[in-house]
């Protein structure tokens, strides 16, 4: 039974690095789901075989429970929410380390079992690790929602950390190097953990949310490894490393497509408010300078094109224009242009979250370039159209040295015959400055609802 426990863990490894190999590629992402989840189903049977279990009844009910919340979770969270849902259950995977870990230290001292001093710091390890994933996750979800407003009392917030931190560490020394140690100073400790999470995100801003999320990602990993070490579970361990080690690698990718170092974001407020210079005034940035247009001359804009490429964006996710967007390359394509769809790094503020957008309206892989691909095409391109993207395609990034987002990756949209943006207003983008973009020469502007833009156009093509 022993050695069939260690190859099922085994073969749950196969199938969770197959899965995540799989993931890096909206053709076989499907796939890899689904060899992750038999890895996860593998793994789950493997420890209850493993495990001395009274009762299965409570196991199952719990599966079933948590299985239902997670259907009903997937169901009704939208496209544009999928970063929230990853916070979530980020969360939740650190209130479970929290809890196992806590449940099984409680349950030794009351049997007066207390593990080595290594079991001990395994504990301190996932209750850390896991409160501050927990309430760091929610504060990100509230972020990424809206609901907490601005960053403000960043330098308050930061005093906090610091002062948690440093009563963590102070306090999980003195617990494991006691050897009797008291549960009200656990339980102390908890909270301590609990607020720093609260302390680490709360001052970064909501733009650098779907970084802190990766991070979280990782730590959800890690807690959950701590936790593999505290039950002696090599699968929990194999699986926590995987999870941490994507997670960090998730977090490099981001913090290299927003030029971003992770230390500026945990620790350097807001994105916008990196600036040395006087905020520039959007109106008059903008004003007399902008060319609109409609979505009739867009129609005859394209009506002759040969290049088309489509720069999707944050904001075709919110008006759920994939459809419409499809059919309208449908049309191009049926009078000879050649159309291809330009994807940052970050579109649609996740990695991969544009593309299993785009996956929805059957759009096909070889149309999806990443930015390393499509940028030397846009010279070429007869016409880009932009959908709701904003600072990924502010030029501010490679001409002005002065911008806080300068050196930030971008799609070189600038560079097409003609630019379209559509867009529903001149507000800014997460990083909270005007886009030059806007006012070039070369550029026009259709306002309006992109789903709403790509049917009127649509109609007007097939008019024409």
């Amino acid at each position: 039974m022993f050695a069939l426990i260690n190859f099922s863990y085994l073969a749950a490894a196969v199938c969770f690095i197959l899965g995540i190999k799989g993931m890096t590629k909206p053709k076989t992402a499907v796939r890899g789901n689904q060899l992750a989840a038999i890895g996860m189903l593998i793994a789950v049977v493997a420890a209850m075989l493993d495990g001395e279990i009274i009762s299965y009844v409570t196991i199952i009910a719990g599966m079933l429970v948590g299985g239902g919340i997670g259907v009903w979770l997937a169901k009704r969270t939208a496209m544009t929410q999928m970063p929230e849902l990853v916070a979530a259950l980020n969360g939740v995977g650190g209130a479970a380390s929290v809890a196992v870990a806590s449940s099984t230290w409680l349950h030794a001292f009351d049997a007066n079992i207390l593990g080595t001093t290594g079991w001990s710091v395994a504990i301190m390890a996932s209750i850390v690790i896991g409160a501050v994933t927990l309430t760091g996750s929610l504060v990100a979800v509230l972020k990424l929602r809206g609901s907490l407003g601005e960053t403000g009392r960043a330098k308050a917030w930061q005093a906090v950390t610091l002062i948690c931190l440093i009563a963590v560490v102070v306090g999980s020394t003195l617990f494991i190097n006691n050897a009797n140690p008291n549960p009200l100073v656990l339980a102390a400790l908890v909270g301590l953990c609990l607020l720093l999470g609260v302390g680490l995100v709360q001052p970064v801003g909501g733009a650098d949310m779907p970084v802190v999320v990766a991070l979280l990602n990782a730590y959800s990993g890690l807690a959950g490894a701590a936790t593999g070490f505290v039950l002696d579970n090599q699968g929990l361990i194999i699986t926590g490393s995987l999870v941490g080690a994507s997670g960090l690698i998730l977090t490099a990718v981001m913090c290299k497509a927003m030029n971003r170092s992770l230390p500026n974001v945990l620790f350097g407020g807001a994105f916008g408010q990196t600036s040395s210079g006087p905020k520039q005034d959007e109106g008059e940035f903008y004003e007399g300078k902008v060319k609109y247009a409609t979505p009739d001359d867009l129609a005859l804009l394209l009506d002759g094109a040969r290049k088309v490429v489509m720069v999707p964006g944050y904001g075709l996710a919110v008006a759920q224009a994939q459809h419409a967007v499809k059919e309208l390359a449908n049309q191009l394509e049926k009078r000879g242009a050649t159309v291809s769809y330009a994807i940052h790094p970050v579109a649609g503020r996740m990695p991969g979250h544009m593309n299993v957008l785009l996956a929805e309206a059957e759009i096909p892989y070889d149309q999806l370039k990443d930015m390393d691909a499509i940028n030397p095409e846009l010279p070429q391109a007869d016409v880009a159209i932009v959908l709701g993207a904003n600072d990924v395609v502010n030029p501010a990034a490679a001409e002005d040295p002065g911008s806080p987002i300068y050196g930030m990756p971008i799609l070189d949209v600038h560079k097409a015959r003609t630019v379209v943006v559509v867009k529903r207003s001149l507000s800014p983008g997460f990083a909270g400055i005007p886009n030059g973009l806007f006012i070039r020469e070369n550029s026009l502007m259709v306002k309006g609802d992109a789903k709403d833009v790509l049917q009127a156009t649509t109609s007007a093509i097939k008019d024409l």
